[in-house]
């Protein structure tokens, strides 16, 4: 699977996530992932990856899917960077962060983005930019979290 889609954000960020993921988060305020610590504990758990991406505005994204069964090999691309996923249901959205889970709101076919069916299971997710052009490669993954020590800046 593949496509290509346009969002625009106001808070300089896109979002991926499964929404069972983020169940626990529907009554927090809809911006409860501007906090930091918040945000990287949710995308260290591997329940959501918050792609900071340093100004507003008008962003295009070409997104794979590769559903081949290895885990073992990541097909990583120059100048791309790795991060992991947990996808529960294969219910997950890919858009701007202002339409994350949150404020009794959950994203749907109204929001600025796109919803995927994937496989359950962990998937590592492999992202670059160049300039307001994104590449995200969505491929099986050993595992489903990350170690950060800070937010995802792409």
């Amino acid at each position: 699977m593949r496509g290509t889609f346009q969002f625009v954000t106001g808070t300089a960020t896109m979002c991926l996530f499964d929404l069972a993921s983020l169940k626990h988060r529907v009554e927090e305020p809809p911006d409860w992932w501007s906090i930091p610590e918040d945000e990287l504990a949710e995308v260290n758990a591997g329940n959501c990856l918050f792609f900071n991406l340093g100004a507003d505005g008008l962003y295009e994204v070409s997104w794979s899917v590769d559903i081949s069964d290895s885990t073992s090999v990541v097909q990583e691309t120059e100048g791309a960077q790795v991060f992991y996923l947990q996808v529960p249901t294969g219910n997950v959205f890919l858009g701007a962060a202002e339409d994350v889970s949150g404020g009794e709101l959950e994203p749907d076919e109204s929001c600025d983005g796109i919803i995927l069916s994937l496989q359950p299971g962990n998937v590592a997710c492999i992202v670059s930019r160049e300039g307001n052009q994104i590449s995200l490669t969505i491929q099986p993954g050993a595992q489903g979290h990350n170690e950060l020590d800070s937010l995802i800046r792409i």
